[in-house]
């Protein structure tokens, strides 16, 4: 039997200012209005398919801070502006932002977007109307497909499609809120039925390895340039792991059985922590585990079994992801027509099945939960109806949370030592190793070694040792490092804010260099 294990990613950047409490972007806000309810409430009509589902709890904090207003979104309030009353600055801010979205399935559907998509791109005027328009569209494109279709209010509004109103703004917020306000509860409910595995990751998204020590990038790919100055933190490490555990098990009453290692980062020496923290599996990339077992080449009979790394702080089991399999879904499907894409995915899965036909085997698909949507008509919808219908009635192969796998089934296969890599190439350059790079991870050793300073006094109040942590463990987050050498410049931003912010919060002045981008200084 084919043991098909899903495990989808949902992932966010942290957004919000500690200082200000104001959100910085709003991603969070409409990636939780497009993808994280939907995705499970589909599975209501496949009783039959069962999944694992991936959290950063960092970015579940972010969608509790919006339900219970305790942060401000600027792009609400520039939402909620009276079109009457714009500035020429305001105009020029919704203009320049309130289009971001994949033009051809998000825009190009609803036709008075896409008519101000072309007002836009030929220069035209703008009326009140037509900003106040924009205002509603940019929002209600965000919408999952089934919200616009099920839900009265939302149904409504996409009824009227032109010439809203100042009320129809606040509908349309109130029912933003309403669906951020259901997603923590629904996959509670699936969890707690068994159809749904619900896992995390560390805390805010650190790459483990760079944080217990940097110098292990040089295991994956010996001859990157690494900064002058090492990070060398192991009990960082340790704390967004214990943190990560913490914030789960108070939202869903019981520890986590999984965790998926922020971008399937792994080496030898993280799993102690991960075991000492009660984890019991984890999932990372294919590479690691052929450059675990010397494999120079793809071995499928190695991959699709779930090994066991045992240490001597007890045991921890591992899955790898069958990454031509996992890309086809994230990276080509979406090209194809639905019927031919899950026709080509069961092939591949029926092939394997018979392969393999005399014994059980696991495959795993690990793959980004949010992004690869916005690429499919109907954000993928008519692809997934149709993929688990197939799956349902499939005689060769069984979905299985990982959870469920392990219940039934004792792995054999021992890992002594575990390559150091991550899912992106198998190795770490994503985050480490060019100017920019290294260049932003001495700005953080820098700061880390003011927070030994400030600890190690022991004059700051417990509040204020807790806010340095926070603002502290933010900075660790692997999205700041992702993007230098990309020139995206605000995530350039946005470093140096939480960077300064943690200064701030320690009672010391920025340094001057945190006020200039660091693309202009990388050396």
């Amino acid at each position: 039997m084919l043991n098909l294990a899903f495990i989808y990613h949902m992932h966010q950047p942290y957004y919000v200012n500690l200082l200000s409490r104001e959100t910085e972007l709003p991603w969070v806000r409409l990636h939780g209005i497009k993808d994280y309810l939907d995705m499970v409430q589909i599975l209501a009509k496949y009783p039959r398919v069962r999944q694992t589902f991936n959290f950063v709890p960092s970015l579940l904090e972010q969608v509790e801070s919006f339900v219970d207003s305790s942060v401000k979104d600027k792009f609400i309030d520039m939402t909620m502006r009276p079109a009457e009353s714009l500035t020429d600055g305001e105009k020029n801010f919704l203009l320049e932002n309130f289009f971001m979205i994949n033009a051809e399935n998000c825009i190009a559907g609803h036709p008075r977007y896409y008519e101000l998509f072309l007002k836009k791109q030929g220069g035209r005027h703008f009326s009140a109307t037509d900003y106040r328009d924009l205002q509603m569209w940019f929002n209600l494109a965000w919408f999952d497909p089934t919200f616009l279709q099920e839900r009265p209010a939302l149904k409504a509004l996409i009824k009227k499609g032109r010439h809203f109103g100042e009320e129809d703004k606040k509908v349309m917020l109130e029912q933003q809120m309403l669906i951020l306000a259901e997603i923590i509860p629904a996959y509670r409910k699936f969890s707690e039925s068994g159809q749904v595995e619900v896992i995390l990751s560390p805390y805010y998204h650190p790459i483990l390895p760079l944080l217990y020590n940097s110098n292990i990038a040089r295991e994956a790919n010996h001859k990157v340039s690494l900064p002058a100055r090492a990070f060398l933190y192991p009990g960082d490490a340790e704390r967004q792991v214990a943190e990560a555990v913490l914030f789960y098990t108070r939202r869903f009453g019981r520890p986590p059985a999984g965790m998926w290692p922020s971008e399937e980062a792994v080496c030898d020496h993280i799993l102690p922590i991960l075991i000492n923290n009660g984890i019991k599996w984890i999932v990372s990339d294919e590479a690691m585990l052929f450059r675990s077992f010397g494999r120079k080449k793809r071995d499928t009979a190695l991959l699709y079994r779930m090994h066991t790394a045992e240490r001597e702080e007890g045991s921890i089991h591992m899955t790898f992801r069958d990454r031509n399999l996992s890309d086809l879904i994230g990276f080509t499907y979406h090209k194809w027509d639905p019927k031919d894409a899950v026709s080509d995915f069961m092939r591949h899965l029926e092939n394997t099945a018979e392969a393999f036909k005399d014994r059980d085997i696991l495959v795993t698909i690990a793959m980004d939960g949010e992004n690869a949507w916005e690429y499919y008509k109907k954000d993928g919808h008519p692809f997934l109806n149709l993929l688990y219908e197939r799956l349902s009635d499939s005689k060769m192969i069984r979905t299985v949370t990982v959870e469920d796998y392990l219940r039934q089934n004792t792995p054999e296969s021992k890992i002594r030592r575990l390559a150091a890599g991550s899912w992106i190439y198998g190795e770490f350059g994503k985050w480490i190793g060019n100017p920019y790079k290294n260049k932003a991870w001495e700005y953080l050793a820098e700061a880390r070694k003011e927070m030994e300073t400030f600890l190690s006094s022991g004059a700051a109040e417990e509040k204020t040792r807790e806010a340095a942590w926070k603002q502290m463990m933010i900075c660790e987050g692997s999205d700041w490092f992702w993007w230098y050498g990309d020139y995206q410049h605000d995530f350039d931003r946005l470093y140096r804010l939480h960077l300064s912010n943690f200064y701030v919060i320690i009672g010391k002045q920025p340094p001057g260099y945190l006020k200039h981008s660091l693309y202009a200084n990388p050396g």
